[in-house]
């Protein structure tokens, strides 16, 4: 405020311009403090989560540049809501490690915990049902966990396929797909059922049928 204040008395025209020119960056204001909230509920539920490494900052600058991080990394990643948070700690209490997980590891377990909660499987999860489907070579019939399940690994097959993707390459298709899956089925979509391919029996052929085609292609060609 003094600064603009100075501007105007000493009519500073290039400082009230860049001043003009940073405002629109005031719009993520809003972004910023909903984002700090949802931080603020988990470190609550991580301090009574993780009290032996909650208790080893040494001050409150090292306090304040973990939040800062953690806030960061949740605007990076768009976590914004307090249900994805409950999400991953779910999966965090179930970790018998002691110790905080670095942020991608927390954004990661917010993720896939959004999926648990629509009743999708984990991307190991979904990566083992996709090599499954791999053995089967498409010649027997899978039992699907649910419709969700088919088609995301019909797609994750026919893109592995069609690209010659390497193994990594599909397990990141995995979590794609698990996004993009948990998304549609959050938004309240029914998710249909697997378009199964109808299997074709092939009669064998009779010997006496045999011999006659046989006989015939002789004749034809003039083979004794």
């Amino acid at each position: 405020m003094k600064s603009l204040v100075t501007a105007i008395q000493q009519r500073d025209g290039r400082a009230l311009q860049a001043m003009s020119n940073s405002a629109p960056l005031q719009q993520t204001q809003p972004v910023r403090e909903h984002t700090a909230q949802v931080f603020n509920e988990l470190f609550k539920q991580l301090r009574a989560t993780f009290p032996a490494s909650m208790a080893n900052f040494k001050d409150q600058e090292d306090l304040d540049e973990f939040k800062r991080q953690w806030t960061k990394a949740f605007a990076e990643n768009n976590i914004r809501t307090i249900d994805q948070i409950n999400a991953g700690m779910k999966i965090a209490r179930q970790q018998e490690n002691p110790f905080l997980p670095a942020p991608g590891q927390f954004i990661q377990w917010c993720k896939q915990g959004e999926s648990l909660a629509v009743g999708l499987p984990n991307e190991d999860q979904l990566y083992e049902l996709h090599r499954e489907y791999c053995k089967m070579r498409g010649w027997r019939e899978m039992k699907w966990p649910s419709n969700a399940c088919y088609w995301m690994v019909t797609k994750i097959y026919s893109e592995m396929r069609s690209k010659s993707l390497t193994d990594s390459e599909v397990k990141k298709l995995c979590a794609k797909e698990l996004r993009v899956m948990t998304a549609r089925i959050k938004s309240g979509e029914t998710i249909p059922a697997p378009a199964l391919q109808v299997e074709h029996k092939v009669t064998p052929t009779s010997r006496n049928k045999s011999l006659s085609i046989i006989a015939n292609l002789k004749q034809k060609h003039g083979f004794r």
